[in-house]
Formats: structure tokens, C-alpha cells, sequence
């Protein structure tokens, strides 16, 4: 059986092929000053490219866990280095995993909720603790 994660980004995958305006929307909305940021971004492809990293690294974190841990905390250090805080680089994943559950509407499960739950309390703290190279 598949993992509840997998699940809800398959089905939100086939109702809304293309996440990135939505999910960004809400980004801008709740951090305006991240808009900003994005100046050279006229075609969204950049918000698409990090969309889909974050998709990655859930995937893989779900699965073989390989990278996601020591992704998440070098991409901490890295958004940095481009005025993106910590705290907002963080907030990122919340926003995703928002953005998915308003797009299942009915079919967002008890299941699908905890299994995010979990996983966003994980790269919470991948993401407040940067240093630390152990993953979990």
C-alpha cells in the first residue's frame, strides 16, 4: 500500500497539474517580501524548479530517505544567502502541504493529515537546525 503522502500528491497531481501558482500565491500573500524576490522569475519556471525539489525531497524522505534531510538544511544555508530567513524558508513546506489539502477538499484524509503532520514536524527541524548533519 502506498504511503499517505504519495497518495495525496498523487491525487492532487491529477486535479491540478501545476501547483506553483497556487502554492506561491499563499507565499506571497502570507510573506509579501518574498515576492521580491523572484524579480527574474517572468515565466515561474524558477518557482516551478523549487516546487518540484520540494516534491523530491518528500518523495525520497518517504521512501529511501537518501538526501532529504541534508538537502533541506544546505538549501536553508543557501536561501539565506538570498535574505530568505529560516523561519520563512520553513513556513514553505507548511504552505505546500496547505495548498494540497484546500485542492483535495473532500478526499484529504485522517491518514493523509497525520502522515504530513509528521513529516512537516521533521523538515521543521531540519530546517531550524542547519548544522546538524545526521538525519533523522
Amino acid at each position: 500500500m502506498s504511503h499517505p503522502v504519495e497518495i495525496s500528491l498523487l491525487l492532487v497531481s491529477e486535479r491540478c497539474p501545476d501547483l506553483a501558482p497556487l502554492v506561491y500565491a499563499r507565499l506571497f500573500s502570507e510573506h509579501p517580501e518574498m515576492e521580491a524576490l523572484f524579480w527574474r522569475d517572468k515565466t515561474g519556471t524558477i518557482k516551478g524548479e523549487m516546487l518540484a525539489r520540494v516534491f523530491e525531497a518528500v518523495l525520497d524522505y518517504i521512501g529511501d530517505n537518501r538526501y532529504a534531510a541534508h538537502m533541506i538544511r544546505s538549501e536553508v544555508v543557501t536561501h539565506s544567502q538570498y535574505d530568505v530567513p529560516p523561519e520563512v524558508f520553513g513556513t514553505f513546506f507548511d504552505i505546500v502541504v496547505t495548498t494540497i489539502r484546500e485542492q483535495l477538499d473532500g478526499d484529504w484524509t485522517s491518514d493523509m493529515e497525520e502522515a504530513w503532520r509528521t513529516l512537516l514536524a521533521d523538515f521543521s527541524n531540519f530546517a531550524r537546525d542547519p548544522g546538524q548533519t545526521a538525519t533523522a
